[in-house]
């Protein structure tokens, strides 16, 4: 479905990414991780157009999307959910999720239709809809984030970080609806810094370290493989393959502790 082919990109006339080579196949929740700097926000915003790869190749079913206006892609049906929360918090949740919609804005019809599909799917929307976003905890911030892009029912969905600063109860609520994404036929790529939280649930692994990608397979056979260690901490010892990974039914874990 979605394919990167020695993409080299960045900011500033600098490369960030130095020859990236990735794959994510219809129907399957694909994790980055790896340490900082390593570039794995820079691959989202390369696929979602923020910014445009100086050499090599994005194609979606084939065609070619690289450096294409993140509109186009959107349309395209590939959407981002951010690290940074990006709620508007003085608008009410309902609010932030029609803002989701904005492309098919001009026909109400479709643009109420994919809102009572997203309230259905989405709790948090209809029992929250008319309070302020910035009442809501960190993981109901990030389930709307997520709604908000449902508004355009991507194929695709980019998640970055969605782990970022949330308590054991929103990590286990984002997991859920990560998975739910996954069985209703939404392709998921995610980069994570919780290691067990994201090849806990993802199908597919890549580790990336200074800009390319070293390592890729099953999550389950990148999480056991024995460099895994040393490629995403640098020889640390926060993570290792002993860690257990989390239920793909039950409880997340925690974050991986120093």
């Amino acid at each position: 479905m979605l394919q990167l082919k020695a993409v080299v990109a960045g900011y500033g006339g600098g490369s960030v990414l130095r020859g990236v080579d990735l794959e994510c196949a219809e129907r399957t929740i694909t994790c980055v991780v790896g340490p900082n700097g390593a570039g794995k926000s820079t691959v989202l915003r390369a696929i979602s157009g923020l910014i445009a790869p100086t050499e090599g190749e994005i194609r979606l079913d084939g065609e070619p999307i690289g450096g294409r206006a993140p509109a186009e892609i959107l349309r395209r049906g590939v959407a981002q959910v951010p690290q940074s929360h990006a709620l508007f918090p003085a608008m009410s949740v309902q609010e932030n999720v029609l803002m989701g919609g904005y492309l098919i804005r001009k026909d109400r019809k479709l643009l109420r239709e994919r809102l009572d599909q997203v309230r259905e799917r989405m709790p948090v929307v209809a029992q929250r809809a008319r309070e302020h976003a910035g009442n809501l905890s960190g993981g109901q911030r990030r389930m709307v984030e997520i709604a908000r892009c449902l508004m355009l029912d991507p194929r695709l969905i980019l998640l970055d970080e969605p782990s970022l600063g949330l308590d054991p109860r929103g990590l286990a609520g984002v997991a859920e609806v990560i998975q739910r994404l996954s069985q209703a036929g939404t392709t998921v790529l995610l980069v994570e810094q919780n290691v067990r939280l994201g090849l806990g649930l993802a199908t597919h692994g890549v580790v990336m370290e200074g800009g390319r990608v070293r390592l890729t397979g099953t999550a389950a056979a990148v999480r056991d493989n024995p460099e895994i260690a040393s490629l995403y901490l640098g020889g640390g010892t926060r993570w290792t393959s002993e860690s257990p990974p989390p239920s793909r039914t039950g409880d997340p874990g925690s974050p991986p502790t120093a």
